[in-house]
């Protein structure tokens, strides 16, 4: 599997993956219709399936020149989000799983950016894409769910194994491990990472795929239980969920 990770708008990533084995070209999100189709164009790969993982126009945008422009088969997307997805030809649930080409995927649903929000899961290549739920140190606002929804859904996703490969929607690294940074201070894992992170920046470079190991290890939103965060923000026998919610809260803000 090939994977074409590109910056487009001003911070959306878009991704394309492209089966060598059967020619199968797949997009996640469309954030930019001309910029996925130069890309396609300077690979000379045909796009075949357009996968959406939730409604907002960042991520969606793209579909009618795609659909004019390219030789895209379907567009595929959330059930939950259907009447808010133009162009939209297949819906997809919670656990569905489906085959394009040689390459299955499961769907999750994590709701909490979005309600109907969905991530898809490629179990044999350890890629999950993530949309705007799960980003590289930090997590999506909450625009249309709740709190605990957006915490099930973090969980849910934290549960990939470890080896799994992040693809989200945003470059945003390096402004959530600022915050991360004031919240897990002494976090030497989250140091080191920023340090990268920083490094990566200032030359202009991608800070993705993150991994679920890498995640657990610096990510606030998926460390919860962390004993030195906990006594931070003064929540020592909060619940979990409480833990995550006054994270929020002072991300919003931040």
């Amino acid at each position: 599997m090939l994977i074409e990770q590109f910056l487009c708008r001003t911070d959306n990533f878009a991704v394309l993956l492209h089966n060598e084995a059967d020619g199968i070209t797949i997009a996640i999100d469309a954030p930019s219709g001309a910029s996925i189709a130069t890309k396609l164009n300077e690979m000379k790969w045909n796009l075949n399936f357009l996968l959406i993982t939730h409604h907002h126009v960042d991520h969606t945008e793209g579909i009618p020149l795609l659909k004019k422009e390219t030789g895209i088969i379907q567009i595929i997307g959330p059930e939950a989000e259907k009447s808010k997805i133009q162009g939209l030809q297949h819906t997809v649930n919670d656990t569905d799983i489906f085959q394009i080409g040689t390459c299955k995927f499961e769907v999750i649903a994590t709701p909490g950016h979005t309600t109907g929000a969905i991530s898809y899961y490629i179990p044999e290549e350890k890629l999950v894409f993530t949309g705007d739920t799960l980003f590289s140190l930090g997590c999506g606002r909450l625009f249309e769910d709740t709190s605990a929804s957006m915490f099930s859904s973090l969980q849910k996703l934290s549960k990939l194994p470890d080896n799994t490969k992040i693809y989200c929607g945003h470059e945003y690294t390096e402004s959530n491990g600022q915050f991360a940074l004031t919240i897990d201070p002494n976090n030497q894992a989250l140091q080191n990472r920023m340090k990268d992170v920083v490094t990566l920046r200032s030359q202009g470079k991608m800070t993705l795929p993150s991994t679920i190991a890498l995640e657990h290890a610096t990510n606030p939103f998926l460390r919860c239980t962390d004993i030195a965060i906990r006594k931070n923000l003064g929540m020592s026998h909060a619940s979990d969920e409480k833990v995550f919610s006054e994270l929020r809260r002072r991300k919003d803000n931040f």
